[in-house]
């Protein structure tokens, strides 16, 4: 399965990073680049997916980074 890294950016220029198509903390890796070069991490919300390495389901997270 492919995962999928979506960034959505708001009209007073914050950005929402959202994954899904993880399995456990590979959302994590998988976005690292993303989150260097958009800047200072504000928040996290990790779903519970991200807590079941052997979770066979999407899992999914997102973050505001500004």
């Amino acid at each position: 399965m492919t995962g999928t890294i979506t960034i959505i950016i708001s009209p007073d220029g914050r950005t929402k990073m959202e994954t899904s198509g993880f399995t456990g903390s590979t959302c994590k890796e998988a976005s690292q680049f993303v989150k260097t070069a958009l800047g200072r991490q504000m928040s996290e919300t990790l779903k519970p997916e991200y807590f079941s390495e052997n979770n066979l389901n999407n899992a999914e997270q997102s973050e505001t980074i500004s």
